[in-house]
């Protein structure tokens, strides 16, 4: 299996190799939104899985940069997620939330 943090290290190394940005976070945001138009313009046009996987790819890349460049563990953080995913309720696929109990 892939360590995360290994591979959010390695994006980012790639990053400074290339001398990419590292500093503008609203610009990286920008980047992602238009990563993820790119793969959905590969899905509707109907490019294929290689053109969508790499697209994927693409965002996957600038999430894991931008977490290093955030000082965040991608890799916990989705392990967090999960198992709050995990405990949630759904009903017809809508979140139902807890009530407090009725004293």
């Amino acid at each position: 299996m892939v360590d995360l943090n290994e591979l959010q290290k390695k994006i980012y190394q790639n990053k400074v190799n290339k001398h990419f940005n590292l500093t503008n976070i609203h610009q990286e945001f920008c980047y992602i939104y238009g990563e993820v138009a790119e793969a959905y313009d590969a899905w509707y046009k109907k490019m294929g899985t290689d053109a969508i996987s790499l697209e994927l790819a693409d965002i996957a890349i600038y999430v894991l940069g931008l977490a290093e460049m955030l000082g965040i563990s991608l890799e916990d953080s989705i392990l967090k997620k999960m198992a709050i995913n995990e405990k949630r309720v759904y009903i017809n696929g809508k979140k139902v939330e807890p009530t407090a109990p009725q004293d």
